[in-house]
Protein backbone atom coordinates (compact mmCIF):
# COMPACT_ATOMS: atom_id res chain seq x y z
CA UNK A 1 0.00 0.00 0.00
CA UNK A 2 1.68 2.93 -0.92
CA UNK A 3 1.45 6.44 1.71
CA UNK A 4 -1.15 7.85 0.03
CA UNK A 5 -3.77 4.98 0.22
CA UNK A 6 -2.35 4.80 3.66
CA UNK A 7 -3.31 8.34 4.67
CA UNK A 8 -6.51 8.18 2.76
CA UNK A 9 -7.44 5.19 4.63
CA UNK A 10 -6.38 6.39 7.93
CA UNK A 11 -8.92 9.93 7.35
CA UNK A 12 -11.79 8.11 8.08
CA UNK A 13 -10.50 6.77 11.45
CA UNK A 14 -13.09 8.78 13.79
CA UNK A 15 -11.05 10.42 16.75
CA UNK A 16 -13.45 8.53 19.43
CA UNK A 17 -11.26 5.36 17.96
CA UNK A 18 -7.88 6.92 17.84
CA UNK A 19 -8.74 7.71 21.83
CA UNK A 20 -9.20 4.69 22.58
CA UNK A 21 -6.69 3.27 20.78
CA UNK A 22 -4.08 5.66 22.90
CA UNK A 23 -5.33 4.42 25.69
CA UNK A 24 -4.99 0.72 24.94
CA UNK A 25 -1.77 0.96 24.14
CA UNK A 26 -0.79 3.03 27.34
CA UNK A 27 -2.22 -0.09 28.38
CA UNK A 28 -0.24 -2.03 27.10
CA UNK A 29 2.88 -0.28 27.54
CA UNK A 30 2.89 -0.42 30.86
CA UNK A 31 2.00 -4.24 30.86
CA UNK A 32 4.83 -5.14 29.04
CA UNK A 33 7.33 -2.84 31.43
CA UNK A 34 6.05 -4.49 33.89
CA UNK A 35 7.34 -7.89 32.50
CA UNK A 36 10.59 -6.35 31.55
CA UNK A 37 10.83 -5.12 35.28
CA UNK A 38 9.57 -9.14 36.39
CA UNK A 39 12.40 -10.24 34.19
CA UNK A 40 15.36 -7.81 35.18
CA UNK A 41 14.43 -8.31 39.01
CA UNK A 42 14.48 -12.10 38.91
CA UNK A 43 18.08 -12.01 36.68
CA UNK A 44 19.11 -10.03 39.54
CA UNK A 45 18.25 -12.42 42.19
CA UNK A 46 15.10 -10.81 44.16
CA UNK A 47 13.93 -13.40 46.87
CA UNK A 48 11.16 -15.15 44.69
CA UNK A 49 10.41 -18.08 43.22
CA UNK A 50 11.06 -18.74 39.22
CA UNK A 51 8.18 -19.97 38.28
CA UNK A 52 6.15 -16.97 39.90
CA UNK A 53 8.68 -13.95 38.90
CA UNK A 54 8.84 -15.40 35.18
CA UNK A 55 5.96 -17.06 34.85
CA UNK A 56 3.69 -13.65 35.38
CA UNK A 57 6.27 -11.71 33.35
CA UNK A 58 5.45 -14.36 30.73
CA UNK A 59 1.56 -13.70 31.49
CA UNK A 60 2.26 -9.52 31.42
CA UNK A 61 4.35 -9.92 28.10
CA UNK A 62 1.92 -12.18 26.37
CA UNK A 63 -1.07 -10.54 27.30
CA UNK A 64 0.35 -6.92 27.38
CA UNK A 65 1.85 -7.28 24.14
CA UNK A 66 -1.49 -8.48 22.59
CA UNK A 67 -3.61 -5.39 24.27
CA UNK A 68 -0.44 -3.06 23.01
CA UNK A 69 -0.93 -4.37 19.71
CA UNK A 70 -4.42 -3.67 19.87
CA UNK A 71 -4.13 0.21 20.92
CA UNK A 72 -1.69 0.45 18.15
CA UNK A 73 -4.14 -1.27 15.70
CA UNK A 74 -6.42 1.28 16.40
CA UNK A 75 -4.36 4.21 16.56
CA UNK A 76 -3.38 2.93 12.73
CA UNK A 77 -7.09 2.56 11.54
CA UNK A 78 -7.69 -1.23 12.26
CA UNK A 79 -10.59 -2.71 12.99
CA UNK A 80 -9.21 -6.09 14.21
CA UNK A 81 -8.15 -3.93 17.53
CA UNK A 82 -11.59 -3.25 18.62
CA UNK A 83 -12.07 -6.60 19.98
CA UNK A 84 -9.21 -7.31 21.53
CA UNK A 85 -9.27 -3.86 23.46
CA UNK A 86 -12.67 -4.31 24.10
CA UNK A 87 -12.27 -7.60 25.95
CA UNK A 88 -9.56 -6.52 27.47
CA UNK A 89 -11.37 -3.33 28.97
CA UNK A 90 -13.64 -5.71 30.32
CA UNK A 91 -11.32 -8.35 31.61
CA UNK A 92 -9.66 -5.08 33.74
CA UNK A 93 -13.04 -3.67 35.17
CA UNK A 94 -13.05 -6.64 38.04
CA UNK A 95 -9.30 -5.83 38.31
CA UNK A 96 -10.28 -2.23 39.37
CA UNK A 97 -12.30 -3.26 41.64
CA UNK A 98 -10.46 -5.70 43.36
CA UNK A 99 -7.49 -2.76 43.48
CA UNK A 100 -10.50 -0.71 45.16
CA UNK A 101 -11.79 -3.12 47.72
CA UNK A 102 -9.27 -5.86 48.66
CA UNK A 103 -5.76 -5.00 47.69
CA UNK A 104 -6.56 -1.21 49.35
CA UNK A 105 -4.75 0.24 46.59
CA UNK A 106 -7.70 3.24 45.50
CA UNK A 107 -5.14 5.30 43.52
CA UNK A 108 -4.34 2.56 41.45
CA UNK A 109 -7.60 1.07 41.15
CA UNK A 110 -8.98 4.34 40.26
CA UNK A 111 -7.14 5.32 37.60
CA UNK A 112 -7.37 1.64 35.78
CA UNK A 113 -11.32 2.14 36.31
CA UNK A 114 -11.42 4.88 34.69
CA UNK A 115 -9.04 4.29 31.86
CA UNK A 116 -10.99 0.77 31.38
CA UNK A 117 -14.08 2.89 31.86
CA UNK A 118 -13.13 5.89 29.61
CA UNK A 119 -11.92 3.31 26.90
CA UNK A 120 -15.08 1.36 26.57
CA UNK A 121 -17.02 4.29 26.54
CA UNK A 122 -14.53 5.83 23.30
CA UNK A 123 -14.82 2.19 21.60
CA UNK A 124 -18.51 2.07 21.81
CA UNK A 125 -19.23 5.85 21.05
CA UNK A 126 -21.72 6.14 18.18
CA UNK A 127 -18.82 7.80 15.67
CA UNK A 128 -16.53 4.42 16.72
CA UNK A 129 -19.64 2.20 15.68
CA UNK A 130 -20.31 4.20 12.48
CA UNK A 131 -16.40 3.22 11.65
CA UNK A 132 -16.92 -0.68 12.52
CA UNK A 133 -19.89 -1.00 10.54
CA UNK A 134 -18.14 0.66 7.49
CA UNK A 135 -16.02 -2.48 7.34
CA UNK A 136 -18.65 -4.77 6.64
CA UNK A 137 -20.71 -2.88 4.26
CA UNK A 138 -23.21 -1.88 6.29
CA UNK A 139 -24.70 1.91 5.53
CA UNK A 140 -26.25 2.35 9.28
CA UNK A 141 -28.58 5.80 8.32
CA UNK A 142 -30.13 3.08 5.20
CA UNK A 143 -30.85 0.76 8.27
CA UNK A 144 -32.67 3.36 9.77
CA UNK A 145 -34.59 4.44 7.04
CA UNK A 146 -36.08 1.11 6.69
Amino acid sequence: MVDSDRNAANAGVPATVRGAGGLVALEGSVAVTAAIVLVVRGLLGHEQSAVSGYGTAAWFGILGGAVLAAGVGLLTGHRWGRAIAVIAQILLLPVAWSLLTDSRQPVYGTLLGVVAIASLGLLFAPASNRWMTEGYGVDPSAERKA
